[in-house]
């Protein structure tokens, strides 16, 4: 007899027998009660009418009708917490043997060492650029580093003897500080981009103010370092957007940086050009530069990506300004892009959704409003409207 029959059988066994015997213990004493009756009564229960007989009888059998019902569900109910179990057992046995186990083993872990390389991998790349990181900051702080303390040690020696070269000095070192401290903010906010905690302000912006005010900023600061620069834009008055606009001062301020630190021409140009673009304002910084080569214009906006290492290496940079950019950008709902020529120029282009005034509309993330920042950026353009008069 096989395993299963005999734990059917004796799970049936062991549940119904016992309910047997209650069934007969009971109809004993139904025949017992009806004897006493008859005999201490007078009652004859063998003349009673048919019906309550055949009532009886339905009853008794009903009852045993149930009961048999109850052993054969509680049977198979215990039945099948013992048999699947075996089964399961029985059918891994059988892929043991006929070596089908091994080969699923041998997949699962394979699954796993691929999941552990990759991460493997993926730790050393993060070690990497962080030490790449590490490098470029710590080569971009020793080159201003090293002029301060030049300069500082010239006056002190009394190089700078007069005003004219006092003055020159300490522009200088005061250009070398500006210029560490942008690097360290740089190193800042990236570990805040690791983090996903880049803190924005979004507000909603006039694009023909923000860009106005950017402009000249601009031209005051490309001035200085012999930079011809040219603005337009095209975008209606009352077009406005949801910006921060210190983050997109930012994104701004990166492009024109990288901008000018690979130029190579003689007379040096960059211009913002500001555009309606359908359902969105795009902005061109466009420049006379070296350009990027074709097979670097997918790569330009990846963490630590370097066109020419060795040309970076003399240039300054970290590597993650382009990447913040399009980090900034794509959390504006925007996107950016870039075209290029070799030997001839690059447009960094990026765009961000107009805003409307419309109530129904589903709210993008970048839609934001901090409270008193309207009023804030409206006093800081009527301020430099009243400037440029």
């Amino acid at each position: 007899m096989k395993l299963k029959t005999q734990v059917f059988l004796s799970f049936f066994i062991v549940i119904l027998v016992p309910i047997i015997l209650s069934v007969v213990l009971l109809f004993g004493i139904v025949l017992f009660q009806a004897k006493r009756l008859s005999t201490q009564y007078g009652i004859d229960v063998t003349n009673l009418p048919g019906e309550i007989k055949i009532l009886i009888v339905d009853i008794v059998f009903c009852m045993v009708v149930i009961l048999i019902i109850t052993a054969v569900v509680l049977s198979l109910w215990v039945y099948s917490g013992v048999s699947t179990p075996l089964d399961h057992l029985t059918q891994a046995t059988r892929e043991i043997r006929d070596g089908n186990f091994i080969r699923e083993l041998c997949e699962v872990f394979e699954e796993m060492r691929v999941q552990l390389k990759n991460a493997n991998e993926e730790k050393i790349e993060v070690d990497r650029q962080n030490r790449e990181l590490i490098s470029n900051i710590s080569h971009d702080l020793k080159t201003p580093i090293t002029a301060v303390k030049g300069y500082v040690e010239g006056i002190m020696d009394g190089v700078a003897d007069t005003p004219e070269k006092m003055d020159r000095y300490i522009r200088t070192i005061y250009n070398k500080a500006i210029e560490m401290d942008r690097l360290i903010n740089e190193l800042t906010f990236y570990s805040k981009i690791n983090t996903n905690r880049i803190p924005y302000n979004f507000s909603k912006v006039n694009v023909q103010g923000y860009f106005a005010d950017a402009a000249e900023d601009l031209e005051t600061e490309l001035a200085a370092k012999n930079v011809a620069f040219s603005y337009t834009n095209t975008v209606p008055a009352d077009v406005t957007v949801i910006a921060d606009v210190e983050q997109m001062r930012r994104v701004i301020s990166n492009i024109i940086g990288n901008s000018v630190k690979y130029m190579d021409k003689p007379v040096k140009k960059i211009a913002l050009n500001v555009r309606q673009s359908g359902s969105e304002v795009e902005a061109e910084i466009a420049d006379n530069g070296r350009g990027i080569a074709a097979k670097d214009l997918g790569n330009v906006f990846d963490r630590f990506y370097r066109t020419d290492a060795s040309r970076n290496s003399g240039k300054g940079g970290s590597g993650i300004g382009l990447s913040i950019v399009k980090k900034i950008v794509e959390d504006h709902g925007g996107r950016v892009w870039v075209t290029s020529r070799e030997g001839e120029g690059t447009e960094m282009h990026f765009a961000l959704r107009i805003y409307e005034e419309n109530p129904d509309a589903v709210s993008a993330p970048s839609e934001r409003t901090v409270p008193g920042n309207e009023k804030k950026n409206s006093k800081k353009s009527g301020k430099k409207a009243r400037n440029r008069k």
